[in-house]
């Protein structure tokens, strides 16, 4: 094992790469991705089916008009922020140690893997893994190791597929690299050409006390970095961990199918970052960016967290259908709250319970049907009116077996609706009711709880309860809740006592 050994993996043209990741359907197609302002726009990345149809970085979109084929996209800072963050999060599942070397339009990342051979095998092994899973995730990358921090990151830079370097091989490696690798300054890069030096050989192959006399202190540095011995103090960070994918559309999409075709990609791609990291999706968020509209916003809460992407994208295809976007989509964007898996386990010979899936597809095809207000759990609302509750999206919770439920005395049975009956006052006391079938001889009466409010509002209630023992015709005794609506003037049986 060494002591130090560095794995840099360099993704080049990745503006292209970001928005290419999530679109399947261009991913075959030349692609050229265009920045800055109409009708000055410019190519600043492309695929390698652009690169042949003849496009090159720089080209204006006046340019562009004569190459037949070619798909114009505009460059898509949100989309870049979220593909950069999946491929930091494929790479960290390899090292926790990562320093950004990004620079333009390169995503660039290495990653300090002394140490893991125990882990991952030898260094061959960890690189092809650590590709595949990129590209799995949409990604073309190169990949070089070195036990040189900067070599490895040159290196990468310059080839493609893995390079591994052995130790003290570093110089060799480098040597057909061209200058420009250096990025050096336009004066310097002149004064090399007018030497005749034009790879990092041939700069290695210099006398260093002649070089720094001519061209400073800094030549030095050069000459180091060009034998791979140049020193380097890594400098990792933290990422955050964040469920978020972004596509934008070149032109607006108005199909449901299109838009579904996108956002399946979406959510495989979520519930596989999820999955890496042993988590669930427990709710995600829609944004469609409409064209002439305000952000169109849907939210699918499943009542467990789930990774089954055919049941997430049938709760989306629903919710779609139950609220449609009024207008063409320009952008989809998805961001998703990771949760745990929960597990019940069943006893031998308990009945096999439906899966939670089924709930929720169900849950949404009513909500369809009745009304969103009128399908799911029911919630007590903070005011003093009867009866008064809203409706929120169920969530299935679990209790400990070790709570104990303890057994009311009393159940108070509502009447849904209230039943109007017929009062008998004396000295402003229930005496008799009638309900229309059977009277009642009031033996003792509670009250009267008086409750008002919402005067403001057309919705306002004003009543008087009674809690009333009472006595039918054949001597059965009744206990009941008999309340006054002041507002309608009349009397209603609103609940029985058992």
């Amino acid at each position: 094992m060494n002591r130090e050994l560095y794995l840099c993996v360099h993704a080049a043209e990745f503006p292209a790469q970001a928005l290419l990741r999530l679109r399947q359907d261009l991913q075959s197609e030349p692609v050229a991705v265009l920045e800055g302002r109409p009708p000055l726009e410019t190519i600043c990345a492309l695929n390698r089916n652009a690169r042949l149809r003849g496009a090159v970085p720089g080209m204006t979109r006046l340019e562009t008009e004569g190459i037949a084929g070619l798909h114009l996209l505009p460059r898509s800072t949100e989309g870049e922020t979220a593909a950069r963050a999946v491929l930091l999060e494929c790479a960290s599942n390899f090292s926790p140690r990562i320093e950004d070397v990004s620079g333009g339009t390169v995503c660039a990342f290495v990653l300090d893997i002394a140490g893991t051979e125990l882990l991952f095998g030898p260094p061959q092994q960890l690189a092809e893994r650590l590709r595949t899973a990129l590209t799995e995730a949409g990604f073309r990358i190169s990949i070089a190791m070195s036990a040189n921090f900067h070599t490895a990151r040159l290196k990468a830079a310059a080839s493609r597929g893995i390079t591994v370097i052995a130790e003290g091989e570093e110089a060799h490696a480098l040597a057909k690299l061209p200058i420009a690798a250096l990025c050096l300054a336009p004066e310097h890069e002149e004064t090399f050409a007018i030497w005749g030096i034009r790879t990092l050989g041939e700069l290695a192959a210099l006398p260093e006390a002649e070089l720094v006399s001519r061209l400073g202190a800094e030549a030095r540095r050069w000459r180091e970095l060009a034998h791979g011995t140049a020193s380097h103090t890594f400098q990792p960070f933290e990422p955050e961990f964040s469920l978020k994918e972004v596509c934008e559309f070149e032109t607006p999409v108005e199909q449901m199918d299109s838009l579904l075709f996108v956002g399946a990609r979406m959510i495989d791609c979520l519930v596989a970052r999820a999955v890496a990291k042993a988590l669930s999706l427990a709710t995600f968020a829609v944004e469609m960016k409409l064209e002439g509209s305000p952000v169109h916003r849907l939210l699918i809460r499943p009542a467990l967290p789930s990774v089954d992407r055919k049941f997430l994208l049938k709760l989306l295809q629903l919710e779609i259908a139950a609220h449609p976007p009024q207008a063409a989509v320009q952008s989809l964007t998805m961001t998703a709250e990771a949760g745990q898996s929960s597990k019940v386990q069943l006893g031998l010979f308990a009945p096999q319970t439906p899966e939670p899936s089924r709930l929720d597809v169900t849950i949404a095809r009513l909500k369809a049907i009745a009304g969103e207000d009128r399908v799911g759990s029911p919630v007590l609302e903070d005011t003093h009116r009867a009866g008064s509750f809203r409706m929120e999206s169920f969530v299935a919770e679990y209790h400990s077996a070790e709570t104990k439920v303890q057994r009311p005395h009393m159940a108070l049975r509502r009447m849904r609706p209230p039943l109007a009956v017929r009062m008998v006052m004396r000295a402003d006391r229930p005496a008799i009711f009638h309900d229309g079938q059977r009277s009642y001889r009031v033996e003792a009466a509670f009250g009267p709880w008086r409750s008002q409010g919402s005067w403001w509002a057309a919705d306002s209630w004003d009543t008087d309860e009674w809690d009333v023992l009472a006595q039918a015709q054949d001597s059965s005794p009744v206990a009941c809740l008999l309340v006054l609506d002041h507002a309608q003037d009349r009397w209603c049986l609103e609940a029985f006592y058992d």
